[in-house]
C-alpha cells in the first residue's frame, strides 16, 4: 500500500493500521520566545518550525496570559474572575491562522494546559498546594470557574478547525500533595471534564503527564491516569524510581506511546548526529505504534537542526 501524501493520512493510518512499516512519526516542540507568542509573527513562526523539522503534525503553543489572583485563604476562590471572551482572541487568532496555512496537509493540535495548571499559575503553586489542603472543596469552586472558561476556548478552537488538544495535566506527582486523595478527588475531575469533551469532537489528542516542576518529585504511580482519554500518551520514561521502556508504556496505557527522549539530553545539546544516535535505539525498540519525541518541551535554544535529524531518523525508523 503505497503511503498517503497528506500527513495528516498518514499519521492516523499509522495509528490505526500500523502500515508503516520503515517508518514512524516523530514530533517536539518549543517556545518561540518573544515576539513569536501572538500575531502574524507566531503563526509564520510555527509554520517555519514545522517546516524547518519535518515534523508529523502541527503542535501550536498556548500563550495565553492568565491574570494574577491573589488567594489569601480557600473562600477567596469562589471570586476567581470569569474568563472574559477577550482573554482568547489573540490565541484563537493563531488557531486559526494555522489552521488554514497548514491543516490541508497536517493535524493541527493545540497546548492546552488543565485547569489545575492555569488556576496555580494565576493564585500560585505553592499558595494552591496549602489552601487545597485546607479545604479542597471551597477551592475546588475556583477550578470549576477556570474550567467553565477554558471550556468555551476549546470549543471555539473546535469550531475554527482543530484537529485535537495536547492537554497537559499535573498534580499526581509524587511530592505535589500529602495526601494524595487530593488529585483524585478534586484535580483528576476537572481535567476528565476538558478531556472528554476533547475525545469526543476531535480525532486527534495527546494525553501528556507533566513532571516539568520537578520540586514536586516524579511520578511513582500512572494508574490514576489509565481512564484518562487521549489517542496517545506521552510521558517521562522515568517513573518510580525505574526506567520504562516505549513498549511497556504502550502496554500500560494500551494505546500509542509518544516520547522515549529527554528534553534536556542529546537532542537539546548535542549535534546533530548525536540526536540522531539517541534516536536510533528507541526506534529500533519501539512499540508497534509509536511517535518519538520527548518527554516535555523542549528548551527553546535547542536547535532546530537537532529536532530534524532524529525525526529523519524516526521517518526510516532507526534503520
Amino acid at each position: 500500500m503505497s503511503a498517503p501524501e497528506k500527513k495528516s493520512e498518514r499519521l492516523l493510518l499509522y495509528l490505526e493500521t500500523d502500515e508503516g512499516d520503515g517508518f514512524a512519526p516523530g514530533a517536539f516542540f518549543l517556545h518561540f520566545g518573544g515576539g513569536y507568542q501572538s500575531g502574524t509573527a507566531a503563526i509564520e513562526k510555527h509554520q517555519e518550525f514545522f517546516r524547518a523539522t519535518d515534523m508529523d503534525f502541527v503542535k501550536i503553543q498556548f500563550e495565553v496570559g492568565f491574570p494574577a489572583f491573589e488567594a489569601t485563604s480557600p473562600a477567596d476562590y469562589d471570586s476567581i474572575p470569569v474568563f472574559p471572551n477577550s482573554l482568547f482572541e489573540n490565541q484563537l487568532a493563531v488557531v486559526k491562522g494555522l489552521v488554514d496555512a497548514l491543516k490541508p496537509e497536517a493535524l493541527v493540535v493545540l497546548t492546552l494546559y488543565s485547569p489545575f495548571m492555569i488556576t496555580s499559575g494565576m493564585v500560585g503553586r505553592e499558595t494552591l498546594i496549602r489552601h487545597m489542603e485546607e479545604d479542597p472543596e471551597r477551592v475546588a469552586t475556583g477550578i470549576e470557574i477556570v474550567s467553565d472558561g477554558l471550556m468555551k476556548f476549546v470549543r471555539e478552537c473546535i469550531r475554527v478547525g482543530v484537529d485535537g488538544f495536547y492537554h497537559s495535566t499535573q498534580g499526581g506527582e509524587s511530592k505535589r500533595f500529602k495526601d494524595r486523595s487530593l488529585f483524585l478527588n478534586y484535580v483528576k475531575p476537572s481535567d476528565l471534564r476538558v478531556m472528554k469533551e476533547i475525545d469526543e469532537a476531535c480525532p486527534f489528542s495527546i494525553l501528556h503527564i507533566c513532571d516539568y516542576h520537578q520540586e514536586f518529585g516524579f511520578y511513582d504511580d500512572l494508574t490514576p491516569f489509565l481512564d484518562y482519554p487521549g489517542t496517545v500518551v506521552n510521558v517521562s520514561t522515568e517513573i518510580g524510581g525505574r526506567s520504562w521502556s516505549p513498549s511497556e508504556l504502550a502496554s500500560f496505557f494500551d494505546r500509542p506511546f509518544m516520547g522515549g527522549l529527554s528534553r534536556l539530553g542529546l537532542l537539546a545539546t548535542g549535534t546533530p548526529e548525536e540526536a540522531r544516535e539517541a534516536a536510533r535505539p528507541v526506534l529500533v525498540n519501539r512499540p508497534a505504534k509509536f511517535i518519538l519525541g520527548a518527554d516535555c518541551t523542549v528548551p527553546g535554544n535547542t536547535p532546530w537542526s537537532n529536532l530534524r535529524a532524529a525525526i529523519d531518523e524516526a521517518h526510516g525508523a532507526g534503520s
